[in-house]
Order: C-alpha cells, then sequence, then structure tokens
C-alpha cells in the first residue's frame, strides 16, 4: 500500500489525481490495501490501494 494510502481513515475527503472528474470523495473503510471510497460524481468505488494514490482533499 501506497504511505500515503495507509493514512486515510473513514470520513476523510480524498481525491483521485488520475480521476479528476469523480470529484471529492469521502473514505468508507481502508482495509487491507482495499479502500472504499464514495465520490460525488462516481459513486461508491473500491479501489486497489497499491495501484491508485489518493490525496486528502481539505475544501468542502
Amino acid at each position: 500500500m501506497n504511505d500515503l494510502n495507509a493514512i486515510l481513515e473513514p470520513g476523510m475527503l480524498v481525491r483521485n489525481p488520475d480521476a479528476p472528474e469523480w470529484g471529492i470523495g469521502q473514505v468508507q473503510s481502508n482495509i487491507g490495501g482495499k479502500i472504499t471510497v464514495n465520490f460525488r460524481e462516481a459513486g461508491k468505488l473500491v479501489l486497489d490501494g497499491t495501484r491508485v494514490t489518493l490525496l486528502p482533499d481539505g475544501d468542502d
């Protein structure tokens, strides 16, 4: 798992820099490198933390 992804906890807001069209997402869970995020524009997705680096987003 990427070091940045390791700090993600439920409730945190994130962005996927590789898919900005997804908008801001809220982390639902982060278990064993599988990160479930509910994105405003893409819905709920389960992402492989070894393939995707999510960036924390402080904007609402």
